[in-house]
Formats: structure tokens, sequence, C-alpha cells
């Protein structure tokens, strides 16, 4: 097992930014960092138990109010997932996926919005958080409402939205500064997601 002193600047530099990116994301806990080093350098045999990795005491100020506004879009039909895959395809993926278990447990969505850990990462170091949203349906107007009603919701919550109302764009929370802190009394992404949505309909 290669120790941390054992390995080369570019190698280190790259860990370094990893952990970095995970820890501040707010959304895993130390645990859970070493596990998703040790796949994404899986070929390099490290012992990450060796590292420092300290999880951030953020103020989760604007990560309350982003929060607060998923919230409300779950009470309007709309999946609201937090850090939802890795990339849009992936995210479009697992909300879709989830819409299959709203129904499996009759339950149903309308529509969806989300933010990918991408969309973490551009939050964390470009001060910005962009929103994907869509239906299921494959409706372009109903996806356009659908989009009407996040942006309003974030509005709500005091949020500047830079957004052209077309279904083409993503809505952009602009400036947004990421400061969740880590919380492992919550669930967030697609269990979190569906937890939110069926709260007040059971």
């Amino acid at each position: 097992m290669m120790k941390g002193e054992d390995m080369d600047s570019d190698l280190a530099e790259e860990i370094e930014f990893m952990i970095d990116l995970l820890t501040k994301s707010g959304f895993f806990g130390v645990d859970e960092i070493i596990e998703i080093l040790e796949d994404q350098f899986i070929e390099e045999e490290i012992d990450f138990s060796s590292f420092d990795i300290s999880l951030n005491n953020s103020s989760n100020e604007n990560f309350s109010k982003l929060e607060k506004a998923f919230l409300a879009l779950s009470n309007e039909d709309i999946v609201a997932i937090h850090n939802c895959g890795y990339d849009i395809e992936e995210g479009v993926n697992d909300a879709f996926e989830l819409q299959v278990h709203l129904l499996n447990n009759k339950f149903e969505a309308s529509g969806f919005c989300f933010y990918t850990f991408e969309d973490v990462e551009e939050g964390i170091f470009d001060s910005k958080l962009k929103i994907t949203f869509g239906d299921f349906e494959n409706d372009e107007n109903k996806a356009l409402e659908i989009g009407k009603t996040v942006s309003k919701y974030l509005k709500d919550e005091g949020f500047s939205i830079i957004w052209d109302e077309t279904i083409n764009n993503q809505i952009e929370i602009n400036p947004f500064q990421w400061d969740k802190s880590y919380d492992d009394e919550k669930e967030y992404e697609v269990e979190g997601a569906y937890e939110a949505f069926i709260a007040n309909r059971c």
C-alpha cells in the first residue's frame, strides 16, 4: 500500500483536489470519502486511512434556502433531487427511475428538478448552481411550466436566477455560495427526494 509521502506530485495534487471537493460538498462522511477515493484511485493501491480528512463546518445558510425550495417543490408534485448523479445524463436516468419507484408505490410526480455532482463542483469553485428540470411525458409545455415553478420557488427564497424561460437551458442560481455542511441525520439524493415527496401524502 502506498502512503501519501510516496506518491508523485501530480497524483498527490489530484487526490488533494478530490478530498477538498468531497469534503466541501457536505454530502459525504469520512468513511464514504475514503471509499470514493479508493474506488477512484483503485489502481494506485493507496492507503487512504493515513490521510487527514476533516469535514467542513460551513454555515448552511444558502443550502438551507435551497433545501426549503426543494421541499416546497415536492408539495407541488415535482420531485426535487439533491446531488442527483454525476452528470445530467445520469441525473435524468435517476429521476426517471425514481418516478418508476413512486408509481410502484402508488405515487406520481408530474416532473422533476435536480442538480448533479458536477453542478455541486461548479457551485463550490465558481459560485453558481445549475438546476435541471423536466417532465416525465416528454411534453414541452408541461416541462416549461415545471421550469417556471422551479424558478418561482427559488426566487421566493431570495435567489438571483439566470434563465431564458425555455426548456433548452438550465435554471442557474447566480451567485450561489456553496455552504452545505455534512449531516448524517438526513438523506439526500434519490432516497431523500423519495422521502420528501411522500412525506405529506401518506
